[in-house]
């Protein structure tokens, strides 16, 4: 407990002493564990935390600490499962390490149309999950330090789940916080910038080779995206690996994005290939359903209605949309659009389902048909779809909800916790039960079988 109070006592230091983006990167879920022979000890959630500490804010963590306590320490980092097997603490670098740096008092000598950046793309825009949680950190650590942490950073994974959105963010931190020279291109423009410089035997052929070159080598950032269609160009390949290569030797760094790692990038060459492994590469999956959530709760917090949003509509989009952050926007622009057309701006769950449906695929039925057995249920037993998604439990409610669900359960085939989303946001557990409730019935009430058998009948009409 002592530990955890002086810890906090730090943290509540340090916090006013760095950026919010910083603290809640690097810090806010940091513990310390020991202090012992004027060692401390701290663990951090991934291996990456230890290096970017250690290289980054080792001068100030010991200054405020020591400040704190009135003994000098050193510091160790450890991620969880080092600290249980005590292991040895990872070695200090010798190298100090370099200050923080002051964001009043630097000044950007290129704008960002130059950079061909989005200024809306921002750390503080991303917002982080699981899986985006490590290409968020490592793209943090090389925008804090160029050229030094990370080089080549290679970011991976489908289109849509926020890799452009990353390399954005390094760039506009490192314009915002620094003089370093950024440029943001795709590869089919590095293609095309290559060829063009190239294309003429004249005399001003020289120039536009000249010109080509200065402006992908006379750089200390260079963000290359879809690097997978440098495929289809053997030259482009070529100029590339030169590319590369000095920017590499002069320590610029390099960051790259493609759709596939870099195993798979059999289109490429192997020098290349080798080269792309010589840094970092992070992988960004498809966000989970928690991290779904969170990306359309903030995506809507703007919009006049979102107070009045309720959870199951959000829930459902979450669950029908997620394999990618562009997919996931797209259905909550139409559901908003659909409900300020046609509902006075008021979304529902039923809104929500109307005008999502020609958007989902094939495999995502099942909102459909749990919307249809809804009403065939509730057409059988005359009571309203308010009433077998609200929260009456009596018996002349309660029966045909429980008959509902299961039916969801074995005709739309789909979770528990899929289901009890659209009856009012309710917990898995008790969908479950409901549905073990009737399985269970009908091994020996012959009447529940006729009504079952004539529900089925009706929805496979």
């Amino acid at each position: 407990m002592e530990l955890e109070l002086l810890w906090n006592n730090f943290l509540d230091k340090i916090k006013v002493s760095i950026s919010s983006l910083s603290y809640e990167t690097w810090f806010q879920d940091t513990k310390l564990v020991s202090i012992a022979d004027n060692n401390a000890i701290v663990v951090v959630p991934m291996t990456l935390h230890k290096k970017h500490l250690v290289d980054n804010y080792q001068n100030i963590i010991e200054n405020i600490f020591n400040s704190l306590t009135g003994t000098k320490f050193t510091f160790s980092f450890l991620i969880e499962e080092e600290w249980q097997e005590k292991q040895a603490s990872m070695p200090i670098p010798s190298e100090k390490t370099i200050e923080i740096m002051d964001k009043s008092n630097n000044s950007s000598i290129q704008n960002l149309e130059e950079a061909n950046l989005n200024k809306d793309y921002t750390f503080n825009s991303f917002i982080v999950g699981s899986s985006n949680r490590f290409a968020f950190t490592a793209s943090r650590a090389v925008a804090e330090k160029p050229g030094k942490a990370y080089n080549p950073l290679f970011l991976y994974g489908k289109s849509g789940l926020g890799k452009t959105h990353l390399m954005h963010s390094i760039g506009n931190y490192i314009i915002n916080n620094s003089d370093l020279k950024v440029l943001y291109i795709s590869s089919e423009k590095f293609v095309n910038d290559y060829i063009n410089a190239v294309r003429y035997n004249d005399k001003d052929n020289f120039d536009r080779i000249d010109f080509f070159k200065n402006k992908y080598r006379n750089i200390d950032v260079l963000m290359i995206d879809d690097i997978q269609f440098l495929g289809k160009a053997t030259k482009g390949q070529e100029e590339f690996f030169h590319t590369f290569n000095e920017l590499y030797n002069d320590n610029k760094q390099i960051i790259i994005a493609s759709d596939r790692s870099v195993d798979d990038l059999k289109m490429l060459e192997n020098r290349l290939l080798t080269r792309f492994n010589w840094g970092l590469t992070a992988n960004i999956t498809p966000p989970d359903f928690a991290l779904r959530m969170n990306i359309i709760e903030k995506k809507i917090a703007h919009q006049e209605a979102a107070k009045d949003v309720p959870k199951e509509v959000i829930e459902y989009i979450a669950n029908n949309f997620a394999s990618d952050v562009r997919q996931l926007e797209g259905a909550i622009t139409r559901v908003f659009a659909y409900a300020l057309m046609m509902n006075k701006g008021r979304v529902d769950l039923d809104e929500a389902i109307e005008a999502l449906k020609d958007q989902l695929t094939d495999r995502s039925v099942y909102k459909n048909d749990v919307h249809r057995i809804q009403t065939v249920v509730c057409d059988y037993f005359k009571i309203t779809l308010d009433d077998i998604k609200g929260k009456k439990r009596t018996q002349n409610i309660n029966f045909p909800r429980q008959v509902a669900i299961y039916l969801c359960r074995v005709i739309a085939n789909e979770s528990f916790p899929k289901i009890g989303t659209y009856f009012g946001g309710r917990d898995h557990s008790t969908i479950m039960s409901s549905y073990r409730k009737i399985a269970n019935d009908l091994k020996t009430n012959e009447q529940l079988k006729i009504v079952i058998e004539d529900l089925k009948r009706t929805l496979s009409t």
